[in-house]
């Protein structure tokens, strides 16, 4: 078991060529998004904005209409495509699929809701992705110890974990790496465990990560890390360094983001100073 630090960044951002072109720094795909309570479309539009503020060159959020409408005039810098209703089914299958098809990585997760429709649907389409792919919040939970594959990061948090694992982390470091790494490797994936400290594990190595601040329990900021380590995956960055990267990165962008506002943080806060961590290795 490691700790991460800020050498990890230095090993995924370089310099880029002067001849670069969109496209390049990857394409991420967020499926998102709900009419199932208001802030949903918000969490969806807080993870592709972080996966820009990561380095990904397009960030296409695909979402029920009215929470694609909402996601779109959150910035000129989203793209949002609606699709029909007001929740995912399963009939959104084949087109989803089709679109992801465009893309360098997938995230889906943020904003989707509960419903069962919206479950079988999320369970269908991970069951046919092959490209990288990180998983969270209500997708989590859809999983019910499902193996998945070595393209796959989840970032539950202990709530989530216990929702797909049936067991309850404990605050015990060991014990948590333990059981992390368990899972990871039951379900082939890569599992990030959110927590005062982070534990990372694609079921063979551990890390740890200890970036981040009592402030950072703000609605949203989950979403950060989502949107973050999607961003990773579609610059080509693998699974377990990606899952590792992120957990670093929003930790740190939320210290600093915790001195200037306290108590007052907000997940906008972090994902504004996501550029400010990237460009202390990049000096």
């Amino acid at each position: 078991m490691f700790e991460v630090d800020s050498s990890i960044l230095s090993n995924i951002y370089k310099k880029r060529p002067k001849w670069s072109h969109k496209g390049d720094f990857g394409k991420l795909l967020i499926i998102g998004g709900s009419k199932v309570y208001t802030g949903a479309p918000a969490l969806a539009a807080y993870s592709a904005i972080a996966a820009l503020r990561s380095g990904a060159d397009i960030a296409y959020v695909i979402a029920p209409r009215r929470a694609a409408d909402v996601i779109a005039s959150f910035s000129p810098n989203l793209i949002a495509e609606p699709v029909g209703g007001e929740y995912f089914t399963k009939g959104h299958l084949k087109h989803v699929l089709e679109v992801s098809k465009k893309f360098d990585a997938i995230s889906i997760g943020s904003g989707l809701g509960m419903r069962k429709e919206t479950q079988d649907f999320v369970l269908k389409f991970l069951g046919k992705v092959k490209k990288p792919c990180v998983i969270d919040a209500d997708a989590i939970k859809a999983l019910k110890k499902r193996r998945l594959g070595k393209n796959f990061v989840l970032t539950p948090h202990s709530y989530e974990f216990y929702a797909f694992s049936g067991e309850k982390p404990t605050y015990d470091i060991l014990n948590r790496a333990k059981m992390v790494k368990k899972f990871a490797k039951r379900l082939d994936a890569t599992i990030l465990l959110k927590g005062a400290i982070d534990i990372i594990s694609d079921g063979s190595k551990v890390a740890t990560n200890k970036t981040g601040n009592p402030y950072m329990t703000t609605g949203g900021t989950g979403d950060v890390l989502t949107g973050v380590c999607g961003g990773l995956l579609a610059q080509g960055v693998l699974p377990f360094e990606a899952a590792c990267a992120s957990a670093y990165i929003t930790g740190k962008a939320g210290d600093f983001a915790a001195k200037e506002k306290g108590p007052g943080l907000l997940a906008t806060d972090i994902i504004e100073k996501i550029p400010y961590v990237i460009k202390e290795v990049m000096k």
